[in-house]
C-alpha cells in the first residue's frame, strides 16, 4: 500500500468520523475515534507518538509528538479550532521534514463540512 492509498483511506475515515460525531468536540476525542476507525479498516496507527529529530549531530528523542502516524508513513495533525491559520500548515510541514515523512494531513474537525477542514501537505512541495 502506498502513501496515496493510505491518504485516501484516511480521508474517507475522517469524513465518516465527522459525519457521526459532528463538530465541537475536543481534539482528543477525534484522535481516539479516528484511530479506532483507521484500525477497523486494517491500518496500523500510533497515537501521540514521540518523534525523534537530529539537531547538529545529536538526537533529540522527544522533540514532538505526532497526533497520529498511520502505517509508519503518513502523519496526521488533528485540530478542533474555529479556523486554520498559516502557522498550522507550517507546523505540519516542519513535522514532516524533521520526522522524515513524505505525506501529512492537517484535519480540522470543527467545521460544518469536513472537506473544508482538510489540508494535504507533502514534504518538500512548495506552493
Amino acid at each position: 500500500m502506498d502513501d496515496e492509498e493510505i491518504g485516501r483511506i484516511v480521508i474517507d475515515a475522517a469524513i465518516e468520523v465527522h459525519r457521526e460525531l459532528g463538530p465541537g468536540l475536543f481534539e482528543s476525542v477525534y484522535e481516539q475515534v479516528l484511530a479506532a476507525e483507521l484500525e477497523s479498516r486494517g491500518l496500523r496507527v500510533r497515537r501521540q507518538q514521540s518523534v525523534p529529530i537530529f539537531y547538529k549531530g545529536s538526537m533529540i528523542n522527544d522533540a514532538f509528538k505526532a497526533d497520529l502516524i498511520v502505517e509508519s508513513r503518513v502523519l496526521l495533525e488533528l485540530k478542533s479550532v474555529e479556523k486554520l491559520v498559516p502557522l498550522h500548515k507550517k507546523q505540519v510541514l516542519t513535522y514532516l521534514r524533521l520526522g522524515g515523512f513524505r505525506l501529512g494531513y492537517l484535519l480540522n474537525f470543527n467545521v460544518f463540512l469536513l472537506k473544508d477542514g482538510i489540508e494535504r501537505l507533502v514534504n518538500g512541495w512548495k506552493e
